[in-house]
């Protein structure tokens, strides 16, 4: 029950990331997967929606905190657990991004939108946050 509550989240959260992402999520099976492995095509689909195409967070439905100049991302450890585990409004998303697209969209928000942190993580480094 807890993992179909979680893929209703998620479907819902790419939904409202727009229509365009919404036709760039493939459910097969029993198993939902993102095709994108780009961090930046990854952030599209599935993050801007609350986050904001330039990180810069909301406040309407729920409250989505800014990404860009957020000091809590200048490690990876933090975003990469938020990622798999969720918080509050952001729900789980360990069960549908495989450990090459959580490396891949964490390298991007710490690189991009407005943040230059140091060092990059691998595949390698995200099962040890499962």
């Amino acid at each position: 029950m807890k993992h179909h509550v979680s893929r209703i989240i998620f479907a819902a959260a790419v939904l409202l990331g727009g229509i365009a992402s919404a036709q760039d999520f493939v459910q097969s099976g029993s198993s939902a997967t993102l095709p994108q492995t780009e961090g930046e095509a990854i952030y599209n689909a599935i993050c801007s929606g609350c986050h904001m195409p330039d990180g810069q967070g909301a406040v309407g439905a729920g409250e989505y905190p800014a990404l860009a100049g957020n000091e809590n991302l200048e490690t990876a450890d933090y975003p990469i657990y938020l990622i798999i585990h969720g918080q509050k409004a952001m729900p789980p998303l360990g069960d549908y991004l495989d450990d090459a697209q959580i490396a891949s969209v964490v390298n991007y928000i710490r690189h991009n939108l407005g943040n230059n942190f140091e060092g990059d993580t691998d595949a390698a480094y995200v099962p040890q946050s499962r």
